[in-house]
């Protein structure tokens, strides 16, 4: 299934994207798409089975804003450097285990939202990635297969960054990964069966119409599964949260001088194969 939430910030409505394209309305069946609901397999299986039988009405797609696929996400854990390519261009060293960091949930936005390049920037930077969507409460897991079997199923993320200060301003990554905006999900969560094989996923994003990044999930250092099996060993992964995997090679901090870092009027789009497509304008915070 492809679920996603429309309407106004704040106040989105569940929906469906059924096979045929049409938007469907399950705001009478779900009160959200969230933690909650993909925790609840009973849930999940009467929103299956109203989709195949044809009864949820359709919305009016014109006009219509998409906000984030999930709703009240609990965190967003992030892998840095998780792809060989990016590794490379970015003169670090493959790491020898996943670099995790955090962005606050309030980061997340709507996929075709505005991004605010924050106030004193001058290295905002793009990075295309897969999100995965936790389903079941995840801790200690012992094997890859059990991490999968947590999995409710995987979105488009932008880990937009702020380069200068993620790197030279002091301290940890956060000041450069946790300005607002900087995290558009979406525009679906497309439930894990849809998605046989993660590493599979061609990922691109273009930059005022150039084509900057274009990877594949095959790259990744640290496979999907390993992704969340690790990162359980340290926390506790509810369901709702998401975990972002990684960018391929691309940004511009991985570009020769002068870096062409995201300004105010810069048009990002970017897609990930069978998940959809997002695409942002900038604007000054």
């Amino acid at each position: 299934m492809k679920l996603l939430r429309v309407g106004p910030a704040g106040a989105e409505r569940p929906a469906l994207l059924d096979q045929d394209g049409t938007l469907r309305d399950l705001s009478a069946l779900v009160q959200d798409i969230d933690g909650g609901l993909l925790a609840d397999a009973s849930a999940l299986d009467r929103v299956r089975a109203a989709a195949g039988a044809g009864v949820l009405p359709a919305l009016d797609a014109t006009g219509l804003r998409i906000g984030p696929p999930v709703g009240r996400i609990g965190k967003v854990v992030c892998i840095g450097l998780n792809y060989h390519d990016h590794a490379a261009e970015t003169g670090a060293a493959t790491p020898a285990e996943p670099v995790v960091f955090l962005k606050a949930a309030d980061t997340v936005v709507g996929p075709d939202d505005t991004v605010l390049v924050p106030r004193g920037s001058v290295k905002t930077d793009w990075e295309v990635e897969l999100a995965v969507v936790i389903g079941r409460t995840a801790r200690y897991l012992e094997t890859e297969e059990e991490a999968l079997a947590h999995i409710a199923g995987y979105a488009v993320a932008h880990d937009v960054s702020e380069r200068e200060f993620q790197i030279e301003r002091g301290g940890t990554w956060d000041k450069g990964k946790n300005c607002e905006t900087f995290n558009p999900l979406g525009p679906w969560l497309v439930t894990a069966d849809e998605v046989p094989d993660p590493q599979a996923l061609s990922l691109k994003l273009w930059v005022n119409g150039e084509l900057r990044q274009n990877g594949s999930t095959a790259d990744q250092i640290f496979q999907v599964a390993e992704v969340v099996r690790y990162v359980s060993q340290f926390m506790t992964l509810y369901p709702g949260d998401v975990i972002n995997t990684g960018t391929p090679a691309g940004v511009a901090m991985g570009q020769p001088e002068p870096k062409p870092y995201l300004r105010p009027g810069d048009v990002v789009e970017l897609e990930v194969e069978g998940l959809g497509r997002q695409r942002q304008e900038l604007k000054g915070a």
